[in-house]
C-alpha cells in the first residue's frame, strides 16, 4: 500500500518546491502538476512528487484527520495516545529523507556526514 502524505508549501523554484512536513524540511518535484503553487498551499506528496495540490484549509484537515487515525491506533494499541500523525510523519519523514536523492544537495554532498556504507547491511 502506498501513502501521500500532505505538507505545506514553503518555497517554489522552478519544478521544485521546500516542503515542510511539519518541522521536517524536504524538496519535492513539481513535474506532475498542473496548477501553480504558492508558499501557504499544502501539496500531496507520494515518492518525492507532489501529486495534487491542497488549499491550506485542506491541508490542514487532512493532518488532523491523520492525527485522528493516529490517536485512535494507538488507544486501540493501549498507547497513551501522546504520539500524534505529525510525530508519525516525523519519523517517517525523518527516516525517509535519510534514503531520498530527490533534492537536499547540501546533505547529499556533505559526504562527510553519512555513515559508511556496511556491505552486510545491504545498504
Amino acid at each position: 500500500m502506498c501513502l501521500a502524505a500532505p505538507a505545506k508549501v514553503l518555497s517554489v523554484s522552478g519544478n521544485e518546491a521546500v516542503v515542510d512536513y511539519n518541522g521536517v524540511r524536504t524538496t519535492t518535484r513539481l513535474d506532475t502538476l498542473t496548477e501553480p503553487l504558492q508558499p501557504g498551499d499544502y501539496v500531496l506528496i507520494h515518492t518525492g512528487f507532489a501529486i495534487r495540490r491542497l488549499s491550506a484549509e485542506d491541508g490542514e484537515e487532512t493532518l488532523k484527520l491523520f492525527d485522528e487515525l493516529a490517536n485512535s491506533l494507538d488507544r486501540n494499541n493501549g498507547r497513551s495516545g501522546e504520539t500524534n500523525s505529525h510525530n508519525v510523519i516525523d519519523e517517517r519523514s525523518n527516516e525517509n529523507a535519510k534514503h531520498s536523492h530527490v533534492g537536499d544537495k547540501e546533505r547529499l554532498l556533505d559526504v562527510d556526514s553519512q555513515p559508511p556504507l556496511d556491505a552486510n547491511s545491504g545498504s
